[in-house]
């Protein structure tokens, strides 16, 4: 067994408030773990036995619950990632990334190039919009400690972008029912459609705002 498998039985045997956050925190850091085996496993049991009946360990659990739980563990992820950025600083960070160690954690200065790049392109709301990406989501808060982005927008923007992530998480374990190959698939085909509607968004804010000024002149 590898040792995401061996978390993942853990984590079945411990499903509850606490673990999902914590895993939602490692998730979330550098530290690679999928998120689709916690919190779609999660939501499909509190849904199929009921918000008050459902039981993980000795105690119910609530899918609202739970998504607020891998919010929150989600932000402490990136609090964690963005600390060290501004403690480190862009060298130590790109040398750390091609280290033997960052390589074991599937980091590369290449990622975090990529990272810097869609941060610089789309600001700071990039925070938000990158909690949706896979390849994205763990390291967009690198970019935003190396700029110093201010903590309480990090803050907002991250915990907005997670809570809907999350969401869509919870709601692809109640239509798999708990099945993995099937949260796979729907979570990656549910992460290109949400992406491409927050585009189409933005596109129609940013479109409404050239109108009115080329209105006005």
């Amino acid at each position: 067994m590898t040792i995401v498998d061996n978390i993942i039985s853990w984590y079945t045997a411990h499903m509850g408030y606490g673990s999902i956050m914590a895993l939602m925190a490692v998730e979330s850091s550098f530290i690679p773990f999928p998120s689709e085996v916690v919190i779609p496993p999660a939501a499909f049991v509190a849904t199929e036995q009921g918000s008050a009946l459902a039981v993980s360990g000795s105690y119910p659990i609530d899918v609202l619950l739970i998504i607020l739980a891998g919010t929150i563990g989600a932000l402490i992820g990136a609090y964690i990632n963005y600390g060290l950025s501004v403690w480190l600083g862009r060298p130590i960070i790109y040398k750390l990334a091609d280290s033997k160690v960052g390589h074991l954690l599937l980091l590369s200065g290449e990622k975090v190039l990529k990272a810097e790049a869609y941060f610089a392109e789309h600001g700071k709301v990039s925070t938000f919009i990158g909690r949706l990406i896979p390849g994205i989501r763990q390291l967009i808060s690198i970019p935003a400690g190396l700029s110093r982005m201010h903590f309480g927008q990090f803050t907002l923007y991250t915990f907005l972008g997670a809570f809907i992530w999350n969401s869509v998480l919870a709601g692809i374990g109640y239509l798999a029912n708990g099945q993995m190959e099937l949260i796979k698939e729907y979570s990656h085909v549910l992460s290109v459609a949400i992406l491409l509607i927050v585009t189409l968004v933005v596109v129609f804010f940013i479109g409404r705002v050239i109108y009115r000024r080329v209105r006005k002149q």
